[in-house]
């Protein structure tokens, strides 16, 4: 679903305030997978996001998706994100808000109507569907975002921090619906998060990445199963917490480590390493 390499990111380059913020490495993300990318605040886990989603250019390198260079696959709306911040237009109903990209393709009306009522009832906000963003709740306004996301049906839905600012109890909800509406779906997520329990929690695999430049160190595969509320108390989550923990605080290698490849997906290499 996606690859990634040789990709580096530096910005303003040549200049005095020159700043680099990814260092050359290769990921693969096979499809289906569910990958959060963790590391310090500044390590560049957002960028190597946006340089997936083509709303930044590499500076060397090259990034595909589902097969294709990652502008034409933006062009082809191969692609969903969501934000820390809902995003949502505020004169717009929550229906119509999940219409947009629908909208902007040039869908017919009755057609976005049903696929955005859809995307309500899938997010658990049809009831919802004429209220306006300002009479939701920050959870709901960003299941609104999820659904709209998804409204076009792309095969990978990329998510920058979007439970950051939600308390615990909202945030620990999302996390379960979020992965009930993969599994729906099927759909192919990378996750940034600064929180060790949501990154464990939600994905098979978690990137572990090193200070600025950001560089890929770690991947910690996450073998805990189907995920529910159990799993949050089981001693297998605790140790998959701790060594993710470990992995972050271990010191920068300037070797690139193994490729890691999953158990779940060999059919895909999971291959994860930095030069």
């Amino acid at each position: 679903m996606i690859e990634l390499s040789g990709v580096t990111k530096v910005f303003n380059p040549g200049r005095p305030d020159e700043v680099p913020a990814v260092a050359a490495g290769d990921l693969r993300v096979g499809a289906g997978e569910f990958v959060s990318l963790i590391g310090p605040s500044g390590c560049g886990k957002s960028t190597l996001l946006r340089l997936i989603a083509d709303l930044l250019p590499p500076t060397a390198g090259t990034v595909t998706v589902a097969g294709k260079p990652a502008a034409q696959a933006r062009k082809e709306r191969r692609y969903g994100m969501v934000f820390q911040k809902a995003g949502l237009f505020d004169w717009r109903t929550v229906r119509r808000n999940v219409e947009l990209p629908l909208e902007l393709r040039g869908t017919g009306r009755s057609e976005r109507r049903a696929r955005a009522q859809e995307m309500l009832e899938l997010v658990g906000l049809s009831d919802f569907a004429g209220h306006y963003p300002a009479q939701l709740s920050g959870g709901m306004q960003q299941r609104v975002s999820i659904a709209r996301a998804l409204a076009d049906a792309p095969p990978l839905l990329l998510m920058d921090e979007p439970f950051g600012a939600l308390d615990e109890m909202t945030r620990e909800r999302l996390q379960g619906e979020l992965l009930r509406i993969c599994a729906a779906t099927g759909t192919t997520v990378v996750f940034v998060t600064h929180s060790i329990d949501e990154a464990v929690f939600l994905s098979g695999r978690v990137v572990v990445m090193s200070a600025r430049p950001g560089r890929v160190t770690e991947v910690v595969e996450i073998p805990l199963g189907e995920r529910n509320e159990a799993v949050r108390q089981a001693p297998e989550f605790f140790e998959a917490v701790t060594e993710v923990r470990r992995a972050l605080r271990a010191p920068k290698s300037e070797e690139a480590p193994e490729a890691a490849e999953s158990p779940k997906n060999t059919s895909v290499p999971a291959q994860l390493e930095a030069s």
